[in-house]
Parts: structure tokens; sequence; C-alpha cells
């Protein structure tokens, strides 16, 4: 068993190697991103050796109790770690969450907790013979450890829904797959099957979450052309309505602002359609200042137009240049998306050739 274990682990070892070589030659990931999977990978790495040693040194000469202890004691300390290395790489921003940090100070607290509860063998105990033999509060590191989890679990459930990633229920089963294999470890523990899960779901979290930010739109967090393309072939016959927005004499904002200015007032708009719409329809930018939403329910259209408008004002309080956004909308009846596109660009067009002239009456 020992030597199969060993195996296993040199066959773990190579994954997260390549792994995280991997992440550091990726053009997709931001700085931030790849520290995130690369501190998760060397973590779980760690971790696997660590338990390799403890599975050599436990029994045998007491000169070798030390090492049992601070290998056991890193390995349970260190596991809650894996997680949120994860959920820093969920957000592309540099600053800090409030819960982020409030996790990370949990975390450190239990490191100090376990520390001090090594003596009295609580959580663990390796005793004058240098035996491992779990402790009478075990359970600690178990609630831990699966705090750590939900917390991840949750925090890409959010991201997801914010991303308006149509992919978010596949986390479901992974979370499922990740308890159940706990649970059987805690029950079961000379299987050590624990990392080797771990490395197996942390490789499909890398590529659930690369595939989950090659479908946005890098400046806005909207979805993409190619994801707006995939999915307008589907709600053909869906009956929903496509909506297209166009930002009035954008030009004349790089040309007056500058073009960093110019960006800030597009995120400020894709996040007005997020807000109003993403509840409904799926919210997109399909070029330099052109967006669209795919709109399930037709029945809505009023009111998120509504929202919209009142996000709009909203947010010219702050932007004071904010520029006028055109609308026009069609609706899918199984005609080819062209043909709906062209009919709510028409309706667009129409809606700006109105602005301007309500603009230049001074209404």
């Amino acid at each position: 068993m020992d030597r199969y274990f060993c195996v296993l682990t040199i066959i773990n070892l190579f994954v997260l190697s390549f792994m995280c070589i991997l992440t550091k030659l990726s053009e997709a990931l931001s700085k931030k991103q790849k520290q995130g999977f690369v501190c998760a990978f060397v973590l779980i790495a760690g971790i696997s050796v660590l338990e390799v040693i403890t599975l050599i040194v436990d029994g045998k000469p007491s000169s070798y109790r030390w090492l049992n202890i601070m290998s056991n004691y890193l390995g349970f300390g260190l596991s809650p770690a894996v997680a949120l290395c994860l959920v820093y790489v969920l957000d592309k921003k540099t600053t800090f969450k409030r819960e982020f940090k409030m996790m990370v100070y949990c975390e450190l607290g239990y490191l100090i907790f376990l520390a001090l509860s090594i003596p009295h063998g609580i959580v663990f105990s390796v005793d004058a013979d240098n035996f491992y033999s779990r402790g009478q509060y075990f359970y600690i590191y178990v609630i831990i450890y699966f705090a750590a989890i939900l917390y991840l679990s949750i925090s890409t459930i959010i991201k997801a829904r914010e991303f308006q990633n149509r992919s978010r229920k596949l986390i479901y089963p992974l979370i499922v797959f990740l308890t159940a294999e706990t649970i059987i470890q805690v029950a079961l523990p000379e299987l050590r099957v624990t990392w080797l899960c771990v490395t197996l779901l942390s490789v499909l979290y890398f590529i659930y979450c690369n595939e989950m930010w090659n479908q946005l739109d890098g400046l806005t967090g909207l979805l993409n052309q190619n994801s707006y393309l995939n999915r307008t072939a589907e709600m053909r016959y869906s009956g929903g309505v496509l909506i297209v927005f166009d930002v009035n004499d954008f030009k004349i904002v790089n040309d007056d602002y500058g073009h960093l200015q110019g960006d800030i007032c597009l995120a400020a708009i894709a996040d007005c359609i997020k807000k109003a719409y993403a509840c409904y329809g799926y919210c997109y930018r399909i070029g330099g200042d052109e967006f669209c939403v795919l709109l399930k329910n037709g029945e809505k259209e009023e009111e998120c137009l509504y929202e919209f408008m009142n996000q709009l004002e909203e947010r010219r309080k702050e932007i004071t240049f904010l520029p006028i956004v055109s609308f026009g909308s069609s609706v899918f009846s199984g005609e080819d998306i062209n043909v709906v596109k062209k009919l709510a660009d028409r309706n667009m067009y129409q809606c700006k050739k109105e602005q301007k002239n309500r603009a230049t009456l001074g209404l």
C-alpha cells in the first residue's frame, strides 16, 4: 500500500507541475489569477508530499517524532488555504474584498489554534513512540475544511452568475464529488485518496474558470461576440427578443476626453445594461461601442428598459460626460438572426434620429 501510494503521489506531482507551467505560460490569465492558481497547485503538491512523509515516518524511531508532528500540522493547517487560493483567482481586480480578508484571518487563526493544540492532542496526536492518531476533536479540522469548500463554492456560483455563465450548474457535481470523497476519507483513512481527488478537481476548476473567462469581453465583463453568435443560433425559435444598443457620438467622447475616459464610459454603460437586463437575459458587447441583449422573456422588455434608463441617469451624476445610448429591438420568430438583427438595428437608428432631433430642439 505504501509503494502504491507513493506512485500515486509521483503521478500527482507530475500533473501539478504540468499545471503550474501551463498556468505560467497562459496568455489569457492575469498576473493575479496566475498567482492564485500556482499557489493552489504548489500547496496541493506540498500537502501531498507531507502526507507521504507522515506515512513513512509514522512508527519509526522517536527521533522522527518532530517530523511526524510537523508534517501533520502543516498538512491539516494548510488544507483550507487551497480553497482560499482558488477564490483569489475569481476576480481580476487586485484589491482584496472584505470577506476574503476575513477568511484569510480565519485561516491564520486556525493555524495558531492548531499549533497551540498540539501538546494536548485535540485534533491529532503523535505519542512518545511516534505513532499518529486522531484527536478527540478531529472534527474541528473537518468543519474548517468543509467551511473552506463551502466558501469556494458560494464564491464561484456568485461570480459565475455575475459573469452570466450558463455552465454554473456544473459547480454542484464538483461540490458533491469533493464532499463525498472527503467523507469517505474521514471514514476510511487508510485509503489516502484525498489529495489525488483534490488535484483532479483543481484541474477541472482551472478548465471551468478558463472557459468562463473566455466567454467574456475584457473591458466590460459582458459576454463577448463569440458567445453572442453561439447563443443567437439557439434562440432562433425561442420567441425571445434581441435588443441592440449604440452609444451616440462616442468618437467625440474619445476626442474630447481621451480613450481612457472613453473606456470608462463603455464600462459604465455595460454595467447599467447588466444591472437592468441580466436577470432576464444575456448581455453582450458585440463591437466597439455596440452592445446587445438576448432577452428570454419579451414581457420584461419595457420594465428592463425603464431600469436601464434610471441606471444611466444615476451614473451621469458620477460621469457627467456619459453619452446618450440609442436602442432598438426585434422579436425572434423563426427568422434568420441577420434578419432579426437588421430590424433591431433599423429601430435603433430610428431611436438615435429621434434623440438627436430632441437634442437639437433642446427638449
